[in-house]
């Protein structure tokens, strides 16, 4: 039996800063280590923020469900829908700006600079691409159709409108949108170009950069010669699929390392990632698809450039 997709409600508490409040659906407790509300999100979110400030938050009436502000005490009850909005810490703004490649109805296509996450997570919150452009274009329901490295420029394709957005993700999924990136990186004449590379690459939670392992190939990049200057070179990356790192971890094993990668082949020291004068000279160059809407053939190309 197939399960039916429900929309999720809407959420009782408006955006901040372009961005999204928490949503918790409270789990099913059958061993009832949770009392009331506050048990439970204290055991949640205690470890990193504290129990007095989930406290505070209650106190403050910040955390509420669909009829209003729920109190600490209230009964546990498994199901239950809840929001707040996390406190946001100070971030430090990335000063590049974002180019708009292309925009109708449904799409919007920018540049995204270098050190600007897509989403929020983890210690990037407001200062991400789609918090800044839903501030900057008032798009409050702007979302991405797949995600860009941080430290990697480039294309993002973003939906207007939510109902659109499953049209334009299946395409990434069923790689049937080609990506193009191109690289700055190290020259070696010994290495045979164009090729393709195969290989199995690993990334385990916790470890910053990922790695190839033994094993049946999960990854796959075409690798191509567009320019030479001294010791470096100008590349085409083609990925055949979309593994965390993936291009970066396939040059670095051909001893072709991208300049200013703080991960390969060796991780860089902590905090060296945000030296803004070094960035990644990795760009995700051209987005190519049928847009599943109109039968149209897109073909966006970013307007940044590598220097050389």
């Amino acid at each position: 039996m197939s399960r039916r997709h429900r929309t999720p409600p809407t959420p009782p508490l408006p955006q901040r800063e372009g961005v999204d409040p928490v949503r918790v659906r409270l789990p099913e407790d059958p061993g009832g280590v949770w009392r009331t509300v506050y048990d439970h999100l204290v055991a949640r979110y205690g470890g990193a923020i504290g129990a007095a400030r989930v406290g505070e938050l209650f106190a403050e009436g910040r955390i509420v469900s669909l009829t209003g502000p729920v109190a600490a005490a209230e009964p546990y009850e498994p199901g239950r829908l809840l929001w707040f909005h996390r406190d946001f810490a100070p971030e430090r703004p990335v000063p590049s700006g974002i180019g708009i490649v292309h925009r109708d109805e449904r799409l919007l296509v920018v540049d995204k600079p270098h050190f600007l996450a897509t989403t929020p997570r983890g210690s990037h919150i407001t200062e991400t691409l789609v918090a800044r452009l839903r501030r900057e274009l008032d798009l409050p329901l702007l979302q991405p159709a797949h995600r860009l490295d941080r430290l990697t420029a480039g294309l993002v394709l973003c939906v207007v409108r939510p109902e659109d957005r499953g049209a334009y993700q299946t395409l990434f999924r069923d790689r049937l949108v080609r990506k193009e990136y191109q690289a700055v990186a190290a020259y070696d004449p010994a290495v045979a170009l164009p090729r393709t590379v195969r290989s199995r690459i690993v990334k385990e939670r916790g470890v910053p950069a990922a790695r190839e392992v033994p094993g049946e190939p999960n990854s796959e990049s075409r690798i191509e010669l567009l320019e030479v200057r001294g010791g470096l070179a100008r590349y085409r990356l083609l990925p055949g699929t979309g593994r965390t790192h993936q291009l970066r971890v396939h040059m670095s094993g051909l001893g072709l390392p991208i300049v200013d990668d703080p991960l390969y082949p060796v991780v860089r020291e902590e905090g060296a990632a945000e030296d803004w004068s070094r960035p990644l000279r990795l760009l995700a160059r051209g987005l190519e698809f049928t847009d599943p809407f109109t039968g149209r053939a897109l073909r966006l190309e970013s307007g940044l450039r590598l220097v050389l």
